[in-house]
């Protein structure tokens, strides 16, 4: 594969994630925002449940990311098999690298924007999940201060 062929691939799937992300984090938080609390054991339960949904939500996500980037490696004859493309693109989107399975000169560059990819979408997960947990202490300090 030509790096300009390799360039042109890797920016379709960058902007295929980028926006499956924000609509799934768009997904998520109309999710938690369905629900208002009244009393302080329903807001426990609340707290509990969104945490869970925003987690298992993220994971889902970067789940998909990560078989899509996976696919085309297959799909381009770059990894012999499924197995070595998902354990592949997994640990390039993750950012670990263990080396053990790598791409011959003609895919190095798509492996490496899809790390840059997973990084970046990773941190904003991560940012995403924090705001959802720090929203969550100001929802209870309100309840406090009301009751």
């Amino acid at each position: 594969m030509t790096l300009v062929h390799q360039l042109i691939l890797a920016t379709s799937l960058v902007a295929g994630t980028v926006i499956f992300h924000l609509a799934g984090l768009s997904v998520l938080l109309a999710l938690l925002r369905q629900h208002r609390r009244n009393s302080r054991k329903e807001r426990v339960i609340f707290d509990v449940a969104a945490v869970l949904i925003a987690a298992f939500g993220l994971f889902s996500l970067h789940t998909v990311e990560i078989w899509a980037w996976a696919a085309a490696y297959h799909l381009l004859n770059l990894l012999p098999g499924w197995e070595e493309a998902i354990y592949f693109s997994t640990t390039t989107y993750v950012t670990i690298g263990y080396g053990d399975v790598v791409l011959d000169r003609g895919g190095r560059l798509f492996g490496a924007i899809e790390g840059a990819n997973g990084i970046i979408l990773l941190g904003w997960s991560t940012a995403f999940f924090f705001k959802i947990v720090d929203r969550l202490k100001l929802l209870e300090r309100d309840i406090e201060r009301r009751d």
